[in-house]
């Protein structure tokens, strides 16, 4: 079934892009610059809530049923899924730094560059393990029948930035992502 595979592959390039945005906006921070706080954060809210309650969960669901269809994966989809937990507890850590600085609070250039840095080590890294292990063992192994376990499991919600309907949080920050798309290079 290609559906939820497509959708998968889909939400991490979707995903990518904006851990691309703001790994730019970290280098300007770097740099001495002055980086857009509101899109970073915007940025890491959206990957912590559309993420973590939708797209991680379809996933473990998914990792869970890869496990019993094929035991080798055991290790890997295990790692992968403690991997969600850890994502979403770093960048919860990285979204405090980040609304405190919005609030004029005074935190260190190191603690928020490493926070920065961890959040887009590990979700990278685990989109790439995800897309070059995982996605194929799906392909390959999931049935009809598993895939709607996992929708049946974790009813889809509308996507709030990408999707038809752009939250209201999340209008800015579509408009500036449609603005970078169309702009020539």
């Amino acid at each position: 079934m290609k559906g939820p595979i497509k959708k998968w592959h889909d939400e991490h390039a979707q995903f990518a892009r904006l851990l691309d945005y703001l790994a730019a906006e970290m280098t300007a921070f770097h740099d001495g610059g002055d980086p857009d706080y509101d899109l970073i954060a915007d940025i890491v809210q959206y990957l912590k809530e559309y993420s973590a309650c939708q797209h991680h969960q379809r996933e473990d669901v998914a990792f869970s049923l890869l496990a019993k269809r094929d035991p080798t994966l055991a290790p890997l989809v295990k790692r992968l899924a403690h991997e969600h937990r850890v994502i979403d507890n770093v960048g919860s850590s990285f979204h405090e730094l980040l609304v405190c600085v919005l609030n004029d609070g005074v935190i260190s250039r190191e603690a928020l560059e490493s926070a920065a840095a961890t959040y887009l080590v590990y979700y990278r890294a685990h989109i790439e393990s995800e897309e070059s292990q995982v996605l194929p063992a799906a392909a390959r192994l999931l049935t009809e029948s598993d895939w709607k376990a996992v929708a049946d499991a974790v009813p889809s919600a509308p996507d709030p930035l990408f999707g038809a309907e752009v939250g209201l949080t999340y209008r800015v920050m579509r408009a500036q992502l449609l603005a970078d798309a169309t702009a020539p290079d």
